[in-house]
């Protein structure tokens, strides 16, 4: 399908809106709307796997700019569990937030966690990295889990394929993909909640454009990209991800899962897509590692040590309107909580920036020429951590 905004009548109505497309690329500026609020695409997910983001208070990640966040089902299951956070008011009330939350459902952990499961056509039986207990996971358990939950964005029950399985692997776990989401689509919402595809299919473009193609028809409102950023040379990744988000429906929001650095995240807008998350902000803030405009900041080096500069000029978080490199060094490397914490917060609001200084770009029309300048100053500094 081609890119853009336009598209024939949907099958049923979608709450994903395109307002802006960009003339020289795949790029669309959109909306989507959510009982817990309007977010606005393309947009970064900052990741919330426990209920928390790591680190960092709603009240910070709020003042951030973000107005969703992307929490784990199976996590979420093993601990507190549902229960226990549907008795205390649902995961909104229950982590303190008030934007939109969107659930991944466990696909990553079938791969992630593969010694520790196995796959029938029933679902996904784990045992515990906790403490070696069962958890059975069906496809429809694990709406139903969400739906306790109280989420906004539901994702499906999918196997998520490691890299390097051969094509039979890859496809047979694509068609049990499949059958799952045509049983989890049938399975009754709340008003306003959205339950989205996701697409599998490896490295095999045939394959991946066969499953966008079966998902399409089941007429879901947003589709997901899984199975990708899993081990593999990110110019596969992006060469992947580009032939996946040509197959998908234009009309509906498009979903890349689990990346990535700054500059693919502008290359991924340009091909079209609307929605991110990656744990690369947090974990890479945690150990004194931060993303700027001008590439990669390591805190912990000596040159650092007497160094008056903020973290980024071109920054206006409140790590870099407050606090010097040379201070945030000390920090980390008297191992403080605070400078995890203002790393941290520096790397949240920067990938969010970022997409929203996308957004503005694809509305004035000159969004190729500014992530293309974008990425070259951000790989510029790639070339040696500052």
């Amino acid at each position: 399908m081609e890119a853009g905004c336009d598209s024939p009548a949907a099958p049923r109505p979608a709450p994903f809106e395109c307002l802006r497309a960009d003339d020289r690329s795949a790029a669309r500026r959109g909306r989507i709307t959510t009982p817990h609020g309007v977010v606005e695409t393309p947009v970064f997910m900052p990741v919330a796997t426990l209920g928390t983001v790591k680190g960092l208070t709603p009240d910070q990640v709020w003042q951030a700019g973000a107005r969703i966040l992307l929490a784990n089902t199976y996590h979420l299951l093993l601990r507190p569990g549902v229960e226990v956070v549907e008795r205390l008011g649902g995961l909104h009330q229950f982590m303190g937030w008030d934007g939109a939350i969107l659930t991944d459902s466990g696909g990553f952990q079938v791969m992630s966690l593969s010694e520790l499961r196995k796959v029938s056509e029933r679902g996904v039986e784990f045992r515990s990295h906790l403490d070696g207990s069962k958890l059975f996971l069906t496809p429809e358990s694990v709406i139903d889990a969400q739906r306790r939950l109280g989420v906004d964005i539901l994702m499906p029950l999918d196997v998520c394929v490691a890299a390097g399985e051969g094509r039979a692997a890859v496809e047979e776990e694509m068609e049990r993909t499949t059958r799952w989401a045509e049983r989890q689509a049938k399975l009754p919402l709340e008003e306003g909640r959205q339950l989205y595809g996701i697409v599998q299919g490896g490295f095999d473009s045939e394959l991946r454009r066969r499953h966008a193609g079966q998902l399409a028809a089941l007429g879901f409102p947003g589709y997901a990209v899984g199975g990708l950023s899993v081990g593999e040379d990110r110019r596969l990744t992006r060469e992947i991800a580009a032939e996946t988000a040509a197959a998908l429906p234009v009309d509906r929001a498009r979903y890349l899962m689990g990346v990535g650095l700054p500059q693919d995240l502008l290359r991924f807008v340009g091909m079209g897509y609307d929605q991110f998350d990656c744990v690369m902000p947090t974990r890479n803030g945690r150990n004194g590692s931060c993303f700027t405009w001008g590439g990669r900041v390591n805190l912990r080096l000596a040159k650092h040590r007497e160094s008056r500069a903020p973290l980024d000029p071109d920054c206006g978080c409140y790590t870099c309107t407050h606090f010097s490199l040379g201070y945030l060094r000390h920090l980390q490397n008297a191992g403080e909580m605070l400078g995890a914490q203002l790393a941290t917060l520096h790397n949240v609001h920067f990938y969010l920036e970022l997409m929203e200084q996308a957004r503005a770009h694809i509305e004035a029309g000159d969004f190729g020429a500014w992530s293309q300048a974008a990425i070259e100053r951000i790989e510029k500094g790639e070339g040696g951590e500052q």
